[in-house]
């Protein structure tokens, strides 16, 4: 029986005892399952880590795009493969792999599922005059989303409560104010061309947004590398198209003032001031510059069939 570590999040907005010990039922069907409830986020990485050292076939997170990130991060560059069980806020990595929805019929669905290579992308940020280095398993943002979460985890019971709706009310308090007369701050190089910016975002998949369950599409996909849009001036009204475009899955092209880069290989994001930068959805802090190189083959990641 092949070992899995089941690394769950009971801080999760989904996240309830009797539904964990589902999960556990289930999978101990088909695997041989450690339990283990980090205490911290890097403690859910070392957990991952130490997993993957030992030649763990998989390690599972339960939680959201967190917990993912964090075991994501620790079982890079290893052959044991990233299982998920969503019980999160948002979910976005799960919605994108199309992991059932429901915690009980994901963890059937590993039982079966198919390790696979999927894009991510190594992110080193200069924070502090010191480098970080975190990967993102669908997406970057450099200045306005990553501010937007800077401000929504300072209220984590809002969070729990009003998921979604938390970060699209944080955005628009945004939107509506430093931001609608911000200049460029964000200098961003792609090959041989320079863009300013006073916001960059990066997606490996169909990201989704603030407002909900609901796609941001850059351009019409899949992608062959990473898709990034730079965004020059970053008024309500330019917030309102892509809010709209999301809305109908309208891609962002031809919007005044948005340059979208396509099939990204390197990103360089140059900060003067320092700018937020986050990987999903987790804060890094506030980086002076950030390189962004997508990997294809860097994770593996159980694919329900």
């Amino acid at each position: 029986m092949r070992d899995i570590v089941l690394v769950a999040n009971p801080a999760s907005s989904g996240f309830t005892g009797a539904g964990f010990r589902d999960v556990v039922n289930i999978l101990t069907k088909s695997f041989a399952v450690t339990r283990i409830w980090p205490e911290t986020a890097q403690q859910a990485t070392e957990v991952a880590t130490d997993a993957a050292l030992r030649g763990v076939y998989a390690v599972v997170a339960m939680g959201g795009d967190g917990v993912v990130n964090r075991v994501a991060n620790g079982i890079v560059d290893s052959p044991t493969a990233l299982g998920i069980v969503p019980v999160g806020t948002t979910n976005v990595l799960a919605r994108i792999l199309g992991v059932p929805k429901k915690p009980r019929n994901a963890a059937r669905a590993l039982a079966d599922a198919i390790p696979a290579p999927r894009a991510v992308a190594r992110v080193t940020a200069t924070i502090d005059n010191e480098e970080r280095t975190s990967l993102a398993t669908f997406n970057v943002g450099v200045g306005f989303d990553a501010d937007v979460v800077e401000v929504a985890e300072k209220r984590p019971n809002a969070k729990l409560m009003f998921g979604s709706m938390h970060y699209a009310r944080t955005a628009a308090s945004k939107l509506f104010g430093a931001y609608g007369s911000k200049q460029p701050n964000l200098r961003v190089r792609h090959g041989d061309e320079t863009f300013d910016g006073v916001t960059m975002l990066c997606q490996l998949h169909h990201t989704y947004t603030y407002f909900g369950r609901v796609p941001l599409r850059f351009g019409p996909g899949p992608f062959p590398g990473a898709t990034a849009i730079v965004i020059e001036h970053l008024s309500p009204l330019t917030g309102a198209d892509l809010a709209g475009r999301a809305a109908i899955r309208k891609p962002v092209d031809g919007i005044a003032g948005i340059t979208k880069l396509d099939d990204v290989q390197h990103l360089i994001v140059e900060a003067d001031p320092i700018a937020h930068v986050q990987t999903d959805g987790e804060l890094l802090g506030a980086a002076s510059r950030v390189h962004i190189a997508p990997d294809h083959d860097a994770l593996s990641i159980l694919i329900p069939r």
